[in-house]
């Protein structure tokens, strides 16, 4: 399975009208451009080990990304868009900024988010002491050989008031900047991901995952043993992608915390009856004894009793998840702090479609997905060696 460097844009979506959104932009080539750590050897980062505290200082470039995002709103009210930003974070080699649409627009979020892309290219090159890129005129750089056949001759029949960047389509641009220095092209990727805000909920979640942005960064830099991505390893001869502490494999005592949504008996909500609490009381005295890893997906709601009490008070967890970890996933706030802490490991199975429909429900179904899902937590838990990273 290709892990991709963005989410697709969501089809059917209009982004034309009312909605909230987290944009993320990426630096071309990932170069660290916009801030970085400064480390102060006298104190102690909260939440981090180690006896020094770091905080995030942005270059001059990331200064005027983070003043060109304060200005949207203004921007976008001289063309008769309403919108509002609500957070923004330059780190080394990215942005996240949260912007809310508050009317129909004329223009797209696409149309705002590029205008605002193209205004950080400027200043990058201001800076530089170079002209803007969109008023370059092609002709300064299409004098060598190397450059393609099309460019030469354009820059050629149009030398006196020269063809300008704006002026060319997107094929042609990036046949351009393949070959003019690293300062003539764009600040950031021409691609970037918006994810949809769904509810208030979510909004204030977008905004505190934006704050909290650099305290990430700093922590996998400081624990970069518990806070491991590893787009592939294998398990057993299964492939996963994996994030947090991979030692939690090797403990010696694994332990299935698997739930029915009812009581096969009475019919009640299984974490409602007796049974299930004795089986807590089974699970929580396990873990007391030490050498104990919780596995389980956390699907059934007594499933997911344990697997929060787990994550809240800090106890060994193998967690299982339908949804694929690819170069950039990163887990919510109370697992990534778990796994800072050492105490959770996140797996994700590559070919969880594949293995196979449960009774009569397709393999790619909820139903199906929740049991094999179970299945391989009853695998994980048999498994008493080395995970073998294929990728990280």
């Amino acid at each position: 399975m290709q892990a991709l460097s963005y989410r697709p844009r969501n089809p059917g979506h209009d982004y034309y009208g009312r909605g909230t959104y987290l944009i993320t932009l990426v630096v071309s080539g990932r170069e660290r451009l916009l801030s970085h750590f400064v480390t102060d050897l006298g104190h102690k980062a909260e939440g981090a080990e180690g006896g020094h505290k770091s905080t995030l200082a942005l270059t001059p470039i990331g200064e005027a990304i983070q003043k060109a995002w304060l200005q949207t709103p203004a921007h976008a009210h001289t063309h008769g868009n309403k919108v509002v930003v609500h957070a923004c974070v330059c780190m080394p080699d990215h942005f996240h900024g949260v912007i809310e649409v508050l009317e129909p627009m004329q223009w797209s979020l696409g149309d705002i988010i590029q205008a605002f892309k193209a205004n950080c290219t400027s200043y990058w090159q201001q800076q530089q002491g170079l002209p803007s890129s969109t008023n370059r005129p092609i002709s300064a750089d299409c004098r060598s050989e190397r450059a393609p056949a099309w460019l030469r001759e354009k820059a050629a029949l149009h030398s006196d008031e020269g063809t300008l960047i704006r002026s060319m389509s997107k094929k042609q641009r990036q046949e351009y900047y393949t070959f003019v220095c690293r300062q003539q092209r764009p600040l950031f990727d021409d691609n970037y991901d918006d994810t949809v805000c769904l509810d208030e909920r979510h909004r204030q979640a977008m905004i505190a995952y934006v704050h909290d942005n650099p305290r990430r960064a700093l922590l996998r830099r400081l624990l970069p043993d518990f806070l491991r991505r590893c787009l592939h390893v294998q398990i057993d001869g299964r492939s996963y992608g994996a994030f947090g502490n991979l030692f939690l494999l090797r403990w010696p005592r694994k332990l299935q915390v698997m739930c029915h949504r009812k009581h096969p008996v009475n019919g009640h909500p299984y974490e409602e009856t007796p049974d299930y609490a004795h089986e807590r009381n089974q699970w929580e005295n396990a873990i007391m004894e030490g050498g104990t890893v919780i596995v389980t997906p956390g699907i059934s709601r007594g499933e997911q009793l344990m697997k929060n009490e787990c994550i809240e008070r800090g106890y060994p967890l193998i967690h299982l998840q339908p949804a694929p970890i690819d170069k950039y996933w990163k887990p919510e706030k109370k697992r990534f702090d778990a796994c800072a802490s050492g105490s959770l490991l996140i797996l994700a199975p590559w070919n969880l479609d594949t293995m196979g429909a449960v009774g009569n429900a397709p393999s790619d179904s909820d139903y199906s997905r929740f049991h094999n899902l179970n299945t391989l937590a009853a695998e994980i838990c048999s498994f008493y060696g080395e995970a073998k990273i294929i990728r990280d």
